[in-house]
Parts: structure tokens; sequence; C-alpha cells
């Protein structure tokens, strides 16, 4: 386990939303306990799946492009600098709006997990 990750020698994955995902920081592989970091890639035109975590709080922190976000009953546009809090239990998705890439920081606290998320 380390406290220091090297981005280039990270694995992206595909979660269960649909999104491209490099896993930061995650208590399985790191010296972090509570929480979770992890980079998002949403390609132009692609969204990711409508889903909520049951416990997790999240947080989106949008570092490149621009997207359509739905939280809740609330839609709204997004862009780079935007950050948006995710409450446990809430639906959410986003689309790519843009020409590039939607990269998207997102944290969460419990950390992530496949059996804490549940598509709607």
């Amino acid at each position: 386990m380390s406290g220091k990750t090297q981005y280039t020698q990270i694995t992206p994955f595909t979660t269960q939303d649909g999104s491209q995902i490099r896993e930061l920081m995650h208590p399985q592989q790191h010296d972090v306990k509570n929480q979770s970091l992890a980079e998002a890639r949403v390609a132009p035109s692609n969204s990711t799946l409508l889903h909520k975590h049951l416990c997790s709080e999240e947080i989106y922190n949008i570092t490149e492009g621009e997207g359509l976000m739905t939280l809740g009953e609330e839609q709204f546009k997004v862009t780079s600098g935007d950050t948006i809090c995710i409450p446990p239990g809430t639906a959410h998705c986003i689309t790519n709006t843009g020409d590039i890439e939607l990269v998207i920081l997102c944290c969460c606290s419990p950390a992530y997990s496949d059996s804490d998320t549940q598509l709607l």
C-alpha cells in the first residue's frame, strides 16, 4: 500500500455507470481509510447511466469540458471549475455536451464501491 500514486501507472476501467475511471486513491489499494478519489472521463455526446449511491456522499469537480448534470429532479449546465455535491441516495448522471472529453474528479466518502451503486 502507498500514500502516493502516479497517474500514468493507474490503469483505467469502466464503471457500472459507463464512465472511464482511474482510482487515484482508494482504501483497497492505498493508505487512505475513509474516502476515495477518482478521475472520470466521459466522451463527447456520451452520458453516464442514471444511478445513486446508497451510502456515499460524492463530490464532482469538473476539470475539463462541459456537460449537463442531472441531480435528483434538477438539470443544469456544468463546465470546468464547477463543483457539485451529490448527497447519498440522490439519483444522478452527467452528459458530455462539448467537443472534448468531460473530465471529472470524483471524491466519495465512504469510499466508492460497486455494491453501494444502484443503477436506475
